[in-house]
Parts: structure tokens; C-alpha cells; sequence
């Protein structure tokens, strides 16, 4: 059984990751979402809740970790995010393991991986390759700030946490820009055709 292509996906905040990922879906790859692992670690009963509860057990309750308890547990305390991470890393990484495996098993000759922090982490270097998704500075804003509830100042303590767009554009194997749907599903599509094509060589 061979193991498939890892591509490595990221983007800063409003730059179409999460539309970007669709259409490698759409095109039957298989997408392991980083955020969505860390929603099901943080279940009723899963792993991640009951490594929060064993740090915290105000942050759990009977739906799960209560993320506003865990932000503000980070606010207050500085070594509190670290040990969080500590926790939970190993946890996401033993998922997209089995993510890997899984697909494997099925034949898949690519997946995808959509990690938000991928080159702020070092994530990086588990890939076989990666995609930076990126728009010009002024799109990025006015996407961001058209979600509900999204102030300027939220949206920039965000961005001073995350890589600044041309690090990550240097940083790329590839880097499509998503200035329109069709557009950037095609630069998806011509990607796969890339890789693939790489593989079979």
C-alpha cells in the first residue's frame, strides 16, 4: 500500500481556504480539516475533552470543551496555552494519522490536509508539498469584515498571530489566488492534474 501525496494547505484568515478545500472535495480528494479534528477531539467523552478536563475541568461540561471558558483561561493565564497544546498536538496528529491511513487503504493517490497554522507550527515538514491560498490584502479585509460579529480590531489581532501573506507565498510550493469561484476551482483541478502527474512520472 503506498502512501499518498501529502499536500499541505493553508492561508490566512479570509483568504478562501475553506472554499479551496471544497473543491479538492469536489473532485473526490480526500480533506482532513485541522479545526474540525479539533472539534471532535473536544466532544462529550472524547480524547481532547478529557485531557482539557484533566488541566481544567472548569472548560468541560456535558456538551463538550466550552471554548469561551478555554479563551478565557488563556487570557488569564500565560502558561496556559502551552499546556493546552501539549494535550492536544499529539492528539490531531494521531488523527491525521489515521486520516492518512484510511485513505491509503483506499486507494487514495492524494490528500489534502487544511491546516491553519501549518508553516507557523512547522507542520510544514510532514507535507509532500503545500498550497498557499492568498488575495490581495484589501479582499482579504472586506471578506473578513462582512462575517457576522467581525470588528477591525479582532480582525487584526488575528492577523498579527498568523505568518504575513508574502512569507507564506515564498514559503508555497504552489499558491493560488482566489479572486473567483470558477477560477479557482480550475487552478485546483489544473493542480491535481500537477500532482498527480508528479506521482505517475
Amino acid at each position: 500500500m503506498s502512501r499518498p501525496f501529502r499536500l499541505g494547505l493553508t492561508g490566512s484568515i479570509g483568504m478562501g481556504k475553506s472554499t479551496t478545500s471544497g473543491f479538492f472535495r469536489d473532485a473526490g480528494v480526500p480533506v482532513w480539516d485541522a479545526d474540525a479534528a479539533v472539534h471532535r477531539l473536544y466532544a462529550p467523552g472524547q480524547p481532547g475533552a478529557r485531557a482539557i478536563a484533566a488541566l481544567h475541568p472548569a472548560a468541560v461540561g456535558e456538551d463538550g470543551v466550552s471554548r469561551a471558558v478555554l479563551k478565557d483561561w488563556i487570557a488569564a493565564d500565560a502558561k496556559a496555552l502551552p499546556r493546552i497544546e501539549a494535550a492536544i498536538h499529539p492528539l490531531v496528529a494521531a488523527d491525521r494519522a489515521d486520516f492518512i491511513e484510511n485513505a491509503a487503504a483506499d486507494g487514495a493517490d492524494l490528500v489534502v490536509l487544511d491546516i491553519p497554522l501549518l508553516f507557523e507550527t512547522g507542520g510544514d515538514a510532514q507535507m509532500d508539498g503545500t498550497l498557499v491560498v492568498s488575495a490581495p490584502p484589501e479582499v482579504q479585509r472586506a471578506r473578513v469584515l462582512e462575517r457576522p460579529g467581525m470588528t477591525l480590531a479582532q480582525f487584526e489581532t488575528i492577523l498579527a498571530r498568523q505568518m504575513p501573506d508574502s512569507e507564506k507565498r515564498a514559503r508555497a510550493t504552489w499558491v493560488i489566488e482566489t479572486l473567483g469561484l470558477e477560477p479557482t476551482r480550475a487552478a485546483v483541478r489544473h493542480l491535481i492534474d500537477v500532482i498527480r502527474g508528479r506521482n505517475h512520472a
